[in-house]
């Protein structure tokens, strides 16, 4: 099976640790914070994807400090691709290029091993998403073709309930297609799964989760990019439903901008239609994640730059008359070096946005939480997540 990795990004090489030693020790971390706007306010519990340096570590905020979940951070077995937290808290899970892993979620966000500490799964996902009784996951397979799996778990313990050891699955040809790593999200109304591919577009994938014996439907509805030459590097859904969003490059008029596209939901009935604004400006070159928020106000995109300088988070207002939705510029607030997650506290304080930092710079931030105001964003707090260079790749926030 083979990983989506994004275009442009230097990743660390895929090397497994040899044998299952240490797998969950504790190594040393060398995490440096520094204030910003000198907030107080506190955060719910999220967790960060280390690539480089194969960790996971997790975090929220007290009173303006940011403070270490017990147990994290914690060394895995192998390279970790993507992260997925089940919507009722109790379980996460981490792709790697070894399989999924399961971790239980206890007290204040604390982490402990589960099945095991052996991996739920062999398959090697780019991008997963839980829901019900199903965790889901997105990679290209060995016939170069978009496979999703459906992997039934258990609601008690998190682990693997299927029989005879293989999910449930569907495969659909798509010509120059890369899953986008991290990139899948599922439509509030739990109707629609959204895989972001590159220059293979978007794939749209119907999904019941009540259906027993597979969630996945057998059709895709295919979004291409806008321009030739464009991909599709992200996605993400109104929390109620409204209107999707698309983060391609080459999307916008201006050369070599990346665009944010914003369809409406209703459209995907028929051909997706665009809203009034849209494509617009996503204010860098790689819009590599989007984050609408829970009011449904405001919109964030993690824009990077290129791989040595400083990216930015923008938001853009989202304004509904009856129907119509409306998408107007935004502002943008400087970020690490290529951010590539963003994700929202659970007490909906902070925007939080992780940075690759190139995966080769020592001291730049891994990570960032701003502050909002009428969707205004202040950085509140800069953080390494170890010791350099640690290659962030991933965040999620607890529900």
């Amino acid at each position: 099976m083979k990983i989506g990795v994004r275009a442009g990004l230097l990743l660390g090489s895929a090397v497994l640790l040899a044998g299952c030693s240490g797998f969950w020790d504790l190594p040393t971390s060398s995490s440096t914070t520094t204030g910003g706007s000198g907030t107080t306010d506190s955060s719910g519990v999220f967790y960060v994807l280390d690539q480089t340096t194969s960790e996971i570590v997790g975090y929220s905020i007290s009173s303006g400090t940011l403070q270490t979940v017990s147990g994290t951070p914690s060394t895995l077995a192998a390279e970790p691709i993507c992260i997925a937290i089940a919507p009722g808290g109790g379980f996460l899970y981490v792709g790697t290029v070894n399989g999924i892993y399961l971790f239980t979620i206890g007290s204040a966000g604390a982490l402990s091993v589960g099945n095991g500490g052996n991996p739920i799964s062999s398959d090697i996902p780019s991008a997963m998403q839980v829901s019900g009784s199903w965790l889901v996951d997105a990679f290209i397979n060995s016939s170069g073709q978009v496979q999703m799996d459906a992997i039934l778990i258990n609601s008690s313990t998190g682990a693997y309930a299927g029989s005879g050891g293989a999910p449930a699955d569907q495969t659909f040809s798509i010509a120059n297609a890369t899953v986008e790593q991290g990139q899948m999200v599922l439509s509030p109304d739990g109707d629609n799964l959204f895989v972001a591919l590159g220059s293979g577009g978007t794939i749209v994938v119907p999904f019941s989760s009540s259906n027993g014996s597979n969630p996945l439907g057998t059709t895709a509805k295919t979004i291409a990019a806008l321009n030739t030459g464009g991909s599709a590097l992200s996605v993400g859904v109104d929390p109620t439903n409204r209107v999707f969003y698309i983060g391609e490059t080459l999307a916008n008029s201006s050369a070599n901008s990346g665009g944010l596209v914003v369809y409406n939901y209703s459209s995907l009935s028929g051909t997706p239609a665009q809203i009034s604004g849209s494509p617009i400006a996503s204010g860098g070159l790689s819009p590599n994640a989007i984050l609408p928020i829970g009011s449904g106000d405001y919109v964030y995109v993690a824009n990077g730059q290129g791989e040595t300088s400083a990216g930015n988070i923008a938001w853009f207002p989202i304004t509904a008359s009856g129907t119509t939705y409306t998408i107007a510029s935004g502002s943008t607030v400087a970020s690490g070096i290529y951010p590539i997650g963003l994700a929202e506290d659970s007490d909906d304080n902070f925007v939080l946005a992780v940075s690759t930092g190139g995966s080769t710079s020592s001291g730049d931030p891994d990570l960032d939480a701003y502050t909002m105001s009428s969707g205004a964003l202040t950085s509140a707090i800069t953080s390494t997540t170890g010791t350099d260079p640690v290659g962030a790749i991933a965040i999620a926030a607890l529900p």
